[in-house]
């Protein structure tokens, strides 16, 4: 079920008001309500995933129990084994299985050998690659003893499941959000209030900039060698505004949405394109995920600890790995080859954590300084979003190559979308301080705040696509 659906429309209020109104007295009532409506959720697409992330949640929940119960290291190793085996397996069959096939051949082809090998057709489980990763952190984190399993496997299952977050993260971990579903929700007036408001926002950046933006991005994507040069470089501007609307609005819904039943989702945007180096944006762009490389791939590791060679080493680890992750395809692993690249002088010299707090914290303007490494990392973000962007290899350097070679076709410039792409990053400067931009009208009028809900209201519905488009992240 889409956000922006007319489903989700009837949806969302229907279980609001089920969940305050007539499942509110006990906490398993609430837990497994939305253990039920997550469930709903979920199916809305096929049915037969439910068996999937069922199995999934079942075999985690039990390894975690029995986690907990053993007393020795090599029997506690062999349970986590398992479930990272289960859980890689699943997400490797489902996402995997026809890329290596495909590369299998062409790598006995290169060599002369022709391989019979045909494709399988798998469709691939909206949101395997979050909720495979949630719980696996799970089972990691029971192992490390950083958190105590639960035996209530309604609260277990709710927590894999929780519908605002399923399908395109944040990519929550169990010592967040778990320990809400153990405690009692009460309806709090604030707190659905910002949810309210962080939905909105998170609509127009979806509905307005994201969708809007998508109808340039793929005429010139598709044909790159019908356009010039600054038609090219304005569709890779525009992709850059797509991507970051697309995703970031999406988790400003699972968020706010969150807020509506009493639950605090952890932000997965801070204002990435405000960064002022690679670094910074990397802590700022899908947080969950990073944080989760950080502290399952890129630590144990070794980190930034070790010599040269492991720095290096684990830098590109890292990044090929996310790459990998974000889908089938070697474009994936070149932008995520280029990230690494661009990280790897910060970390060599010790400089990836020159930026830890928000850029002007103490002006309404950046400095020279400031300004100069925002502009420089979101060239450096934007160039290799062409690789993210792109089909294929083939695609991605053919579209770089007409940058430079291309005709003189322009595509008539969508001004509008320019400027309402203006408007995100000055509302979003104005509350970058802030866990969403929204939130600074806390304190104003009244009138002035419903004024400012009904103009964004209106640009949603005088730019809102004809029909619902998918979130570019449900591919992954």
């Amino acid at each position: 079920m889409l956000f922006n659906s007319f489903e989700y429309l009837i949806f969302l209020p229907i279980v609001f008001l089920l969940y305050w109104f007539a499942f509110n007295r006990k906490l398993n009532w609430q837990n497994l309500f939305l253990l039920i409506i997550s469930y709903i959720f979920y199916g809305w697409w096929d049915w037969r995933f439910l068996t999937l992330i069922a199995f999934s949640s079942l075999v985690d929940y039990n390894v975690g129990l029995q986690i907990d119960k053993s007393k020795t290291i090599n029997k506690r190793k062999l349970l986590l084994a398992l479930s990272v085996i289960v859980n890689i397996g699943l997400l490797g069959y489902f996402k995997y299985s026809n890329f290596f096939i495909e590369n299998f051949k062409l790598a006995f082809e290169s060599i002369g050998i022709t391989m019979h090998l045909s494709s399988l057709q798998i469709i691939l489980p909206v949101g395997i690659s979050f909720y495979t990763f949630q719980t696996m952190s799970y089972t990691i984190d029971v192992y490390r003893r950083k958190i105590n399993p639960t035996n209530n496997i309604v609260q277990f299952f709710a927590y894999v499941s929780f519908f605002p977050q399923l399908v395109a993260g944040p990519i929550e971990r169990a010592k967040n959000l778990l320990p809400q579903f153990q405690v009692k929700r009460k309806f709090r007036y604030d707190y659905a209030v910002d949810g309210m408001r962080q939905i909105l926002w998170g609509f127009f950046k979806k509905m307005v900039i994201a969708d809007n933006c998508a109808l340039f991005v793929n005429q010139v994507f598709d044909a790159p060698e019908d356009f010039s040069f600054i038609t090219l470089i304005f569709g890779m501007l525009l992709f850059a505004f797509q991507i970051y609307g697309d995703f970031s609005g999406y988790s400003d819904i699972a968020i706010g949405t969150a807020k509506l039943f009493g639950f605090n989702l952890m932000q997965n945007f801070a204002y990435p394109y405000f960064s002022r180096d690679i670094a910074e944006f990397w802590r700022r762009w899908h947080i969950s995920l990073s944080t989760w490389f950080r502290d399952y791939v890129y630590i144990p590791l070794g980190g930034s600890k070790g010599g040269t060679v492991m720095k290096i080493r684990n830098v590109f680890v890292i990044f090929l790995v996310s790459g990998f992750w974000h889908g089938a395809n070697w474009t994936f692993i070149i932008w995520g080859f280029l990230n690494a690249l661009f990280f790897l002088p910060l970390i060599l010299m010790n400089k990836n954590r020159t930026y830890l707090d928000i850029v002007a914290v103490n002006s309404s303007l950046p400095s020279l300084r400031e300004f100069l490494g925002i502009i420089s990392t979101f060239v450096l973000t934007t160039f290799a979003w062409v690789f993210f962007r792109a089909e294929t290899l083939g695609d991605s350097m053919n579209y770089l190559y007409q940058i430079v070679n291309g005709n003189e076709g322009i595509l008539r410039y969508p001004i509008v979308i320019l400027c309402l792409s203006v408007i995100l990053i000055l509302v979003e400067w104005i509350g970058r301080k802030r866990a969403h931009p929204l939130a600074i009208l806390e304190g104003y009028p009244v009138l002035f705040r419903q004024l400012v809900y009904l103009s964004i209201l209106l640009l949603i519905i005088l730019f809102m696509p004809n029909e619902a488009n998918s979130f570019i992240y449900f591919q992954f």
